[in-house]
């Protein structure tokens, strides 16, 4: 099956970047208006959509291998930077993950696109914050796209640059500048950590394939074909080397995706714009951790199961301590802040608890089903997280205020949010018959499977995560009216 054109869903958004972002750094003579600026934007947004759906359509509709498991298909490979029997490469990837992936971060950023028309409307600034948008569309994109654990980091630094860009727009505010420092300082500080790991593992296997094995992959004619990994000479330098090396990793994943203690970002990333904090928190950015362990699943379970208890017990304390923290909050972004920090534990700790059974590094059923869990709750987090940012967007536009004391009554001037808000509300809280029910169901399951003492802490966080949702949905929408 011919997926070549998979190469235009990473080239038009950063088309889109340079077409918006070029004339209006060269001046405001050259800039475009913002109704150019903002269509340019969203269809090329638009488009990368339609190939996202046509792509997965392709791809899940395909036959499956003998062993009924998908294909993994690489339509595009090259070397780019050799170095010895070691080389960078750079190209596209395709696999039930990346495949998803695209959904998530083309559904969601297109929505945002849009949203933001009107949202942003009148802004100074508003071509700058399409170009920038754009800038982070593609570098999400590229992120899960990845062949390689080193491609992966790059475009994991231009995410990371992209939203210090776009939580600082609002460069006059000393808040916003702050808050992009402090995002792009911590980040920083955990990716150095990545970075090591990358070294690490690069040298020792000889390669920074995502995996041991490359039988699977169907390279496309005339691409570089894949490297193999030598697990032989990591084990052969004692054993240590393959489980320190993605301990390492996993502390890079671990500040991109706001696991304490790294968390500290997260919550100041608030003072970008919300249809940004969507974006953040919905598509790849706080997610990318989880992508990175899922990416290096196979290495995990064979090489260094006991280290997938460090994922455990940090993704599991970082999920109560932000559910503790998010009852106590009156900003309502702040709320949903700690919210996605404790939903994305949620997914650390699922894939943590994903240990092998009886025969070596074959998964029995609870494992694979923790791998499927953490993966199926990243998808529906995404989409109704996106929903109560977006929602707390037009809440913010019409009371001029994030604290809750500045509303309450507002279900009666506010129908169509409140309706959304609240569906949003029994999704994330794990309401049955709601997609959050679901996914979450599966993951305390998993839990169970793996202890009691680690399902049952679960249990009680999701427990509190209906508790939050629902002071904040009360405080909003049926509280006492500011008359003010």
């Amino acid at each position: 099956m011919d997926y070549t054109y998979s190469l235009l869903i990473l080239l038009l958004p950063l088309l889109s970047f340079l077409v918006i972002g070029l004339p209006d750094f060269a001046g405001n003579k050259y800039a475009w208006s913002h109704k150019a600026a903002g269509l340019i934007g969203t269809c090329s947004i638009g488009l990368v959509t339609v190939l996202s759906y046509i792509t997965a359509f392709q791809y899940f509709m395909a036959p499956r291998l003998a062993d009924g498991t998908f294909a993994t298909i690489v339509p595009y490979n090259y070397t780019w930077l050799p170095l010895g029997s070691l080389h960078f490469d750079l190209g596209i990837l395709l696999d039930p993950i990346s495949v998803m992936m695209l959904i998530v971060i083309s559904t969601v950023s297109f929505m945002v696109h849009i949203y933001s028309f009107g949202y942003m409307h009148g802004e100074k600034g508003f071509q700058r914050y399409y170009a920038f948008l754009s800038l982070f569309t593609m570098s999400m994109l590229g992120l899960v796209l990845a062949t390689n654990i080193f491609q992966m980091y790059m475009f994991w630094e231009l995410v990371g640059v992209s939203s210090y860009l776009l939580i600082g727009f609002y460069y006059g505010l000393h808040a916003a500048v702050h808050a992009s420092k402090k995002a792009f300082i911590v980040t920083r500080f955990a990716d150095m950590f990545f970075l090591i790991g990358i070294l690490i593992f690069g040298y020792y296997t000889g390669s920074f394939n995502f995996s041991f094995t490359g039988t699977e992959v169907q390279i496309a004619e005339g691409m570089t074909a894949f490297t193999q990994c030598d697990a032989s000479r990591a084990a052969a330098a004692g054993g240590f080397i393959l489980p320190t090396a993605l301990v390492l990793m996993f502390i890079g994943g671990a500040g991109k995706s706001a696991m304490f203690p790294l968390h500290i970002w997260l919550p100041d990333a608030m003072e970008g714009p919300t249809p940004v904090s969507a974006l953040i928190h919905a598509a790849t950015m706080v997610v990318a951790g989880v992508v990175q362990i899922a990416r290096l699943f196979p290495i995990w379970i064979e090489y260094a199961p006991q280290a997938m208890e460090i994922v455990v017990y940090v993704g599991a304390f970082t999920a109560f301590y932000a559910a503790a923290v998010a009852c106590a909050q009156s900003d309502i972004k702040r709320v949903l802040a700690f919210s996605t920090i404790s939903q994305i534990a949620f997914m650390m700790v699922a894939l943590g608890v994903c240990l092998p059974g009886h025969h070596g590094a074959v998964l029995d059923n609870h494992a694979q089903l923790g791998y499927m869990a953490s993966l199926f709750h990243l998808f529906t987090h995404a989409m109704f997280k996106a929903c109560l940012f977006l929602g707390a967007g037009c809440i913010i536009h019409a009371v001029h205020s994030n604290e809750m004391s500045a509303m309450g009554g507002l279900k009666k001037y506010m129908p169509i949010t409140h309706a959304t808000f609240l569906i949003s509300c029994l999704a994330i809280a794990g309401i049955p018959f709601f997609s959050g029910f679901s996914s979450k169901d599966e993951i305390i399951t998993a839990c169970f499977e793996h202890s009691a003492f680690i399902g049952w802490w679960m249990t009680g966080v999701a427990a509190m995560t209906a508790f939050y949702m629902f002071r904040l949905y009360y405080g909003i929408f049926w509280g006492t009216e500011n008359k003010e």
